[in-house]
This record gives structure tokens, sequence and C-alpha cells, in this order.
């Protein structure tokens, strides 16, 4: 039996992206960066907060703590980062605090990869939409 992967276990950006999930509960993440299998906040992506109005939605309880179990979906997602390397999530729904489903944007390489979108330019370098 695999051992369980905590947020601890994850890296300043990837926790950083599990808090931010949490902190919309509800709602989305737009145009985030990926750079070496890595979320990327500068700049900081767009995040869209869903509402309902006629209710009280409780915050994701693991809000308040300092480490825990990571979600299967987190699991997945920080798979996928490290298969896509460098590249643009388009969307990452949340529900409840946690990623649900993603839109990826990337490029094959010559060599068949998945590279930067726009043709392989350098990691850092900065891409328009």
């Amino acid at each position: 039996m695999s051992k369980e992967l905590r947020l601890s276990d994850l890296s300043p950006a990837c926790q950083a992206l599990v808090r931010l999930c949490q902190a919309i509960n509800h709602g989305s993440i737009e145009s985030l960066e990926v750079r070496h299998s890595e979320p990327v906040f500068d700049p900081w992506p767009v995040t869209l907060r869903d509402v309902k109005l006629g209710s009280d939605e409780e915050p994701r309880p693991e809000l308040a703590l300092r480490d825990f179990v990571v979600t299967d979906e987190i699991v997945r997602l920080i798979s996928l980062l490290d298969e896509t390397k460098c590249g643009t999530i388009r969307r990452v729904e949340v529900h409840a605090g946690v990623p649900r489903r993603i839109v990826l944007e990337s490029q094959v390489t010559a060599n068949g990869n998945l590279g930067p979108r726009g043709g392989g330019r350098a990691p850092n370098a900065t891409t328009q939409p």
C-alpha cells in the first residue's frame, strides 16, 4: 500500500494551488501558467467564485489545518502538472474547495513531448494569449 500524499509533501507552489482552491470553494482558476511542472503565480491567475445567494456555503474544513491528506483529485492534478511540465491550464474548475476538472493548453513539440504554448519558447518567456 502506498503512502498517502499530504499537503506538506507538495512543493510550496503546489501547496499554494491547493490553498487557492480551498479559498475559492466554488468557482474556477483561469489561465494558470505551468513551468517546470509547477504552477506559476506571476502573473496571478484570474479567479472566479461561484456564490449561491440563497444558501450559506461552508468553507473547506482543511482550510484551517496546517497539514492533511490531499484528495485523489489533487493527486491527479499534481500528476498532470508533472506530465505537462510547461503550458497553460486554461481552467481549473473547483467544487467544494477541490479541483474537479481542468482544461489544459499545451503544444506538442517536434519530438512528441508536450511543451510550452507558442512553440517551444523558453520557460520564463512572456507569452500573450
